[in-house]
């Protein structure tokens, strides 16, 4: 739904104070899916995401039990409340960002809107300049994603992510958030010639607990290390998985010969 200039001024009117800079350029890409698997079409080339990367390669057990304890139908329900309130709460912060006008008014919207107001009130207010919203960040050859905002945070170049969380995280479940940045951090310092030397996750609940973690210098060095040690395990898993189906194929399905 579009915005009056009267609600514009007043729901942006931090939004403005955040200077742009077009420091970087970034990609357009084409996002994917072949059989579960999230791809980018970075220039050409099909790269996996670093979700789809974490997800074959972390360890399912604890979603498996959880699932087992509220029920498939109802695991089900709250993936679905929860993916369609973080994405209409990355949508108003995107729309804020940039400046644009936005507003979503069924009770999901309203509900992520006001989680939103949350983090522009708290987690951007050290923000001194953005770079860029909702860009495609990759790695040649190896990984692509998408990041919410890289800016300048605390007079740090940063990369931004932000969540929607059901309850309050404790920072021991949240790895994957860490390794997600690094990742980031690291295909924006390969291609741009940047120095990320911070990553900031910002995440709100519908009871508006707001948290924000950081990882900066050596500390993100040391997520930058973890992730290309997922990275490793997720091509060894997909090398297994390319002899597995050679292994079922005839001789013949190798040739043009009939």
């Amino acid at each position: 739904m579009t915005m009056s200039d009267k609600d514009i001024e007043e729901y942006h009117n931090i939004g403005r104070s955040i200077k742009h800079s077009e420091k970087y350029t970034y990609v357009d890409a084409t996002r994917t899916e072949d059989h579960g698997t999230r791809l980018y079409d970075v220039n050409g080339t099909r790269l996996p995401s670093v979700t789809t990367i974490l997800g074959a390669t972390k360890d399912q057990q604890f979603l498996k039990d959880w699932k087992a304890k509220v029920g498939e139908r109802e695991a089900e329900r709250i993936k679905n409340l929860s993916s369609s309130r973080g994405t209409a709460m990355h949508k108003f912060l995107e729309h804020y960002i940039t400046g644009s006008g936005y507003d979503d008014l069924t009770k999901i919207g309203q509900e992520a809107k006001t989680m939103a107001e949350k983090v522009i009130e708290v987690g951007l207010a050290p923000v001194e300049e953005w770079y860029g919203s909702e860009v495609t960040l990759y790695y040649p050859g190896l990984y692509a994603g998408s990041t919410d905002l890289v800016c300048n945070h605390n007079g740090m170049e940063t990369i931004v992510d932000f969540k929607q969380s059901n309850r309050p995280k404790q920072i021991s479940w949240i790895d994957d958030y860490f390794l997600q940045i690094a990742a980031y951090a690291m295909a924006h310092d390969y291609v741009h010639g940047s120095q990320i030397r911070q990553g900031v996750i910002m995440m709100c609940t519908p009871d508006l607990y707001y948290q924000e973690f950081k990882i900066q210098d050596h500390e993100l060095r040391q997520w930058k290390h973890k992730f290309l040690k997922r990275l490793d395990m997720y091509h060894e898993l997909k090398f297994d998985e390319k002899e597995a189906i050679k292994a079922k194929m005839r001789p013949e399905d190798f040739t043009n010969e009939r």
